[in-house]
């Protein structure tokens, strides 16, 4: 019998009354501070008298007596032993049990590491035990997390560290009998004297703990119901819990959600495991393989195996086998570690509704899916989707997105679903879920698209399913977070020759476009639009994709050379249609690359030509529009005068025009244009005035990178006036935001000379090296012109050909 569990039966037996140590002092005649002393282990040698009358005062009859008197005898030293002092406090400090070793180093869970150190630092200094629950997807290195910290921290807790597992995904999880059980087993108890009754086990259990400072890990737990029996009070000690779920019903004062690594974390777990010398030789590979394991610890780990032993294989080649996404999950497998085994675990757990909400949303693409979408792809009511999603999120199948009612679809579980979708669905089930997320999906993005056209007075489009959008503000909203999956659903529409939902499409992003979204974005929606137009022999609306491919390449893409290309394609298929308007927008946008391409007074007649063609056609939006991007030009000829009274005239239209859609809008734009040529003239305060009110109605709408475009315009501004600390504020805010082309360039140019006026050459410097880097990529008249002048700035060398 363990030296200390005469104390611990005492405590065991007087909590099962229940009686105070003061209420068993007085049946039994024995003071408060002797019973204390044998209840916490200062006296282990309790004399037969105070055994009898310890037996009788807790009232034990039979086995139980017997056996608590036994175990005040074991505690006896024989006879003629010197009699030993009896220490202030003489806690056994308790073995870990059964605490895995450290088989990888961990790694890329700095945060997380310093997250349960302050956990630990907390329980050391409470009054009440501390729990944690560290919870997050298969395969995410919860139990690596834990026993990295029971190695760490156990020492700091005076009767050690227990590990237990609770074996949650096992088709019978560990109850919490056999739990308790094997805990007491931990505390060196003899078998022999556990109690028969469950309930009293489990006391013996609580009041063995309450004394004690330990640090108990519980790894993988199945439920709440598993874990809560086995907490209580016991100041000093901490309970750390792993599982795959996130155990919200469990009162834990700390959560750690374990995501998937970064890139930078997984290459370096990759290299611990593979092989640090090869990860080096291979950087870009690596990286290919990091990025196609999803940032999953086990996943990386199954692959640094596999290539380690595999030592003529390449990192490349590795990489190659898991682009086939068909093959991906089959090939990450390492001896009896199989990445699809861990997802199957949880899946399998699933209750079948829930089950088949998640094989559909490998239908649905990107990192990110709303409640609607998941719906559409289940062909289920959004409320009963939702509770599922919930469901999926709280067994880490899914993340919980950046907004309610959003979640987030690891990779490789993405993978997952859509094995078990071909082998649990009917092949045609399948297409046709496929064919209502995509039609769904650019029908609405049609809708919201719709609601920024300002020349639109209403939007009559019907959505068959959930309908998200309902104003310009939902629209905004809906067509920012799920632009991945309409733009996903608008290349699958153009590969099945859906020419004109295409187009229907393309035509409704015009306005939408002006404000929002990149190069990238837009010349990949507009051309399609184009190639729709094309296919169904519309030659108008070939013309009007034509100009907006055309602005995105110059405006967005700093590519003037192939915006040229479809301008010239543009006005002749406008010229074609015989569509005025069309023409006009052609000459438009073309103005403005031809300007960009070094003939400004050129560019002003072409602008000419378009105000007129407007004017002609009967169409004061594109009229006004045109005069107002007229005056920018003849600003950049020196002709502040006419500059400023056009775009005076086109003020004026937008400021009277109060009950067209999206009016204010457009305001923003003509303002933010008039407010550089009336800076031009020296009228400083009313060119800040008027970007204020600019930026007001951009915020408005959420218009970032219009916000940006006035940022840069009021630091320079403020640099000509002499307030460089706002000025830099304005500049530094602009160069996060901006999507210009060449804007980028000109501001770093600006805070470059800002700076070294303000006596920092060093910060100077870095913004020219970064400016000159940024040259590279347009080949522009101005971009090259640019890159000329800060090489030289630099010292630094530019070949001929730049």
């Amino acid at each position: 019998m363990d030296r200390t569990a005469f104390g611990d039966f005492l405590r065991f037996y007087r909590l099962r009354i229940p009686i105070t140590q003061e209420e068993l002092a007085e049946r039994t005649g024995i003071s408060v501070r002797s019973i204390s002393d044998m209840e916490r282990g200062r006296v282990r040698t309790p004399q037969r008298r105070t055994a009898e009358l310890l037996v009788q005062g807790l009232g034990l009859t039979g086995r139980e007596a017997a056996d608590f008197t036994g175990a005040a005898r074991a505690g006896r030293r024989p006879a003629g032993t010197p009699e030993e002092p009896a220490p202030a406090e003489a806690p056994r400090p308790v073995v870990p049990a059964g605490l895995p070793p450290h088989l990888t180093e961990l790694t890329g869970r700095q945060a997380e590491r310093q997250a349960l150190d302050d956990v630990v630092a907390a329980a050391a200094s409470s009054s009440r035990l501390q729990v944690a629950v560290l919870h997050g997807l298969p395969g995410a290195g919860k139990t690596a997390l834990a026993v990295d910290a029971g190695h760490r921290h156990a020492h700091r807790f005076a009767h050690g560290c227990l590990f237990l597992d609770l074996r949650g995904m096992d088709p019978e999880p560990l109850t919490p009998d056999r739990a308790v059980h094997r805990l007491l087993r931990g505390f060196g108890l003899d078998e022999r004297q556990f109690p028969a009754d469950p309930d009293d086990r489990l006391a013996l259990y609580r009041s063995l703990v309450h004394d004690r400072e330990v640090l108990l890990i519980l790894d993988n737990a199945a439920n709440e119901a598993q874990v809560r029996p086995l907490l209580t009070t016991s100041p000093g000690s901490m309970v750390l819990v792993t599982s795959r779920n996130t155990l919200a019903g469990l009162n834990a004062r700390h959560r750690l959600a374990l995501e998937v690594l970064s890139e930078d974390a997984a290459v370096d777990l990759l290299g611990v495991v593979a092989g640090e010398r090869r990860v080096h030789a291979e950087p870009d590979a690596a990286r290919r393989v990091a990025k196609l394991c999803g940032g999953v610890p086990l996943a990386l780990l199954i692959a640094g195996n596999r290539l380690a032993s595999r030592f003529r294989w390449t990192i490349a080649h590795l990489a190659d086998q898991l682009e086939n996404e068909r093959r991906r999950l089959s090939v990450l497998t390492a001896g009896d570690l199989q990445i699809r085994t861990a997802f199957e675990l949880s899946y399998h757990h699933l209750a079948p509704g829930t089950a088949g909400v998640f094989r559909r949303l490998a239908l649905v693409h990107g990192q990110e899916v709303s409640a609607e979408l998941a719906a559409v792809a289940a062909g289920r009511p959004v409320d009963e989707v939702e509770a599922a999603l919930e469901k999926l999120a709280e067994a880490s199948l899914l993340g919980f997105g950046g907004t309610p009612g959003r979640y987030t679809t690891p990779d490789l579980l993405r993978v997952f679903a859509k094995e078990r979708l071909e082998t649990a669905e009917p092949a045609e089930d399948v297409r046709a879920a496929g064919d209502r997320v995509r039609d769904w999906l650019l029908t609405v993005a049609t809708k919201a698209a719709q609601f920024f056209d300002h020349d639109r007075a209403e939007v009559t489009i019907t959505v068959d399913g959930p309908d998200p959008v309902h104003d310009r503000e939902s629209s905004g909203q809906w067509l920012a977070r799920e632009q991945s999956h309409w733009r996903a659903a608008l290349r699958s529409a153009a590969a099945l020759g859906a020419h004109e939902q295409v187009l229907d499409l393309a035509k409704a992003m015009h306005w939408y476009s002006d404000l929002r979204g990149t190069g990238p974005l837009w010349c990949e929606v507009f051309g399609a639009g184009a190639a729709a137009a094309e296919a169904l022999g519309d030659v108008r609306s070939a013309a009007e994709q034509l100009n907006y491919v055309s602005w995105a390449h110059y405006a967005l893409c700093g590519d003037p050379h192939t915006a040229l290309e479809a301008h010239t394609r543009a006005v002749a298929a406008a010229t074609e249609a015989g569509d005025l308007v069309a023409e006009a927008w052609a000459w438009y946008y073309g103005a403005a690359i031809t300007r960009r391409l070094g003939s400004p007074r050129e560019a002003a007649l072409q602008c000419r030509r378009a105000v007129d063609l407007f004017e002609r056609a009967g169409y004061p939006n594109g009229q006004y529009l045109a005069l107002s991007l007229l005056g920018s030009m003849l600003y950049t000829l020196g002709e502040f005068g006419e500059a400023v009274a056009a775009q005076r005239r086109s003020e004026a239209y937008y400021r009277g025009w109060g009950s067209g859609p999206g009016n204010d809008e457009l305001l923003s734009m003509v303002l933010t244009r008039l407010a550089e040529g009336v800076a031009a003239g020296g009228d400083t305060p009313s060119a800040l005035r008027l970007l204020d009110e600019a930026e007001s109605l951009f915020r408005k709408h959420s218009a970032t990178f219009a916000v940006a475009k006035t940022q840069h315009l009021r630091g320079r501004i403020l640099v000509k006036a002499d307030r460089l600390g706002e000025a830099e504020e304005q500049l530094l805010s602009a160069l996060a935001e901006a999507r210009w082309s060449e804007t980028k360039i000109e501001i770093m140019i600006d805070l470059a000379r800002l700076t070294e006026a303000a006596g920092r050459p060093d910060d100077a410097r870095q913004h020219r090296v970064r400016a000159l880097a940024e040259c590279a990529r347009y080949e522009t008249p101005l971009a090259r012109k640019m890159g000329h002048e800060l090489a030289a700035e630099l010292g630094v060398a530019v070949p001929e050909s730049a």
